[in-house]
């Protein structure tokens, strides 16, 4: 299970106890009113991103180098659709590996490891047949290359 929705739901609970303690049965449904307005909030904001990214072309983004230089390791699937605007073209299901290209070649490769991202790399062209790899993150994070 995700780390993140251990700490929703153990936060959720924390809340719910405090008002049955605080003010009774009025805390609890004021407590489970709150979690479930934040859980909207929380749908409302990844729908948000998900119709704006559906509504570009799969797999392009304006600049692959500024997208290169605004990842970082560990960022969610979510942060990246919000940052690239579309949809990534997946190219590998093991690890989850999707591509982002700009018009003048240039590609971003991520792989996400439980919907986060544990390395990526910037391809450019610099001939037709073979694109130079640029710099690629190691698993701790480091810049390789």
């Amino acid at each position: 299970m995700n780390r993140d929705a251990v700490w929703n739901g153990v936060l959720g609970a924390a809340a719910i106890a405090v008002g049955y303690v605080q003010w009774g049965w009025r805390g609890v449904v004021l407590a489970t009113t709150m979690v479930v307005f934040w859980m909207l909030l929380q749908f409302s904001r990844a729908l948000r991103a998900m119709r704006a990214a559906a509504s570009a072309p799969v797999g392009s983004v304006p600049s692959a180098v500024m997208l290169h230089s605004k990842m970082r390791r560990g960022m969610r699937l979510m942060e990246l659709l919000r940052l690239t605007g579309s949809l990534g073209r997946q190219v590998a299901t093991t690890p989850e590996t999707f591509e982002w290209a700009d018009a003048s070649g240039a590609v971003v490769r991520a792989e996400l490891i439980n919907g986060r991202v544990a390395q990526w790399q910037l391809r450019r062209p610099d001939s037709p047949d073979e694109p130079e790899v640029l710099e690629r993150s190691d698993a701790t994070g480091d810049v390789v290359n």
